[in-house]
């Protein structure tokens, strides 16, 4: 079994749901009293977030990258961010630590070709939804359009992740707002539609809305227990 690195911290909450998720994986396919082998590395969300917003993309790029060379001495084989913005900086990260890096969009991108669509939405923080990392990486690798909430549902997304799930709450209202965004992205063309955020699976379900959702957390985590019980 190879040892995977966790790069976590955006938000603990959704580190936590690799981490648990992964473990599961890991048990239901080996049985008995296995688990996973991984490392972690927790980053301070606040400090992310603050550069972030302060457009200091370089400073992130190197607490990530360092973060990842941690891993890497601590025994890591490959590396996992868990969270979709952060992919922003997975050249970076990837170059920089000498480890491989699973990408959260390729493995969205196969899952939902494997569905058999070609036009989705996204929904996640305002930089994942707007900026052009993650758009077009879905289009060039796998031929995917993708369609983004209108500027107030996504102000309305970013409240919410950062606000409420970062924090953990959970409110009812926010999963009727996530549902009406997605009823409109559904309206525009949308055959089914990315939680492009690691925290909106704990807000919204397939129950809730018409259309099919590509969980980012799950699939990520299940690639991640793919490559980690491959023999190659």
């Amino acid at each position: 079994m190879k040892n995977i690195g966790l790069i976590g911290g955006m938000s603990w909450n959704s580190s936590m749901e690799y981490y648990r998720l992964i473990n599961e994986l890991v048990s239901q396919r080996l049985g008995n009293l296995h688990s996973a082998k991984l490392v972690l590395f927790s980053l301070d969300f606040e400090q992310i977030r603050d550069a972030q917003d302060e457009g200091r993309f370089a400073d992130v790029a190197i607490a990530l990258t360092e973060a990842g060379r941690a891993l890497q001495r601590a025994g890591a084989e490959f590396l996992v961010i868990c969270t979709n913005t952060m992919h922003k900086f997975a050249s970076e990260v990837e170059s920089g630590s000498g480890l491989p890096l699973i990408h959260i969009a390729d493995v969205v991108g196969k899952a939902i070709r494997n569905y058999g669509v070609f036009r989705v939405g996204l929904l996640g923080t305002r930089l994942t939804m707007e900026d052009d990392f993650y758009r077009e990486r879905l289009k060039e690798n796998f031929n995917i359009e993708v369609l983004i909430p209108e500027a107030k549902d996504r102000a309305t997304l970013q409240h919410i992740i950062y606000d409420e799930l970062c924090q953990e709450r959970v409110e009812a209202s926010s999963r009727r707002s996530c549902a009406g965004i997605i009823g409109r992205l559904a309206q525009r063309g949308a055959q089914g539609v990315i939680l492009g955020c690691t925290e909106l699976p704990l807000l919204i379900q397939s129950s809730d809305v018409a259309i099919p959702l590509f969980d980012t957390t799950r699939l990520h985590a299940e690639a991640a227990v793919n490559l980690a019980l491959s023999e190659g």
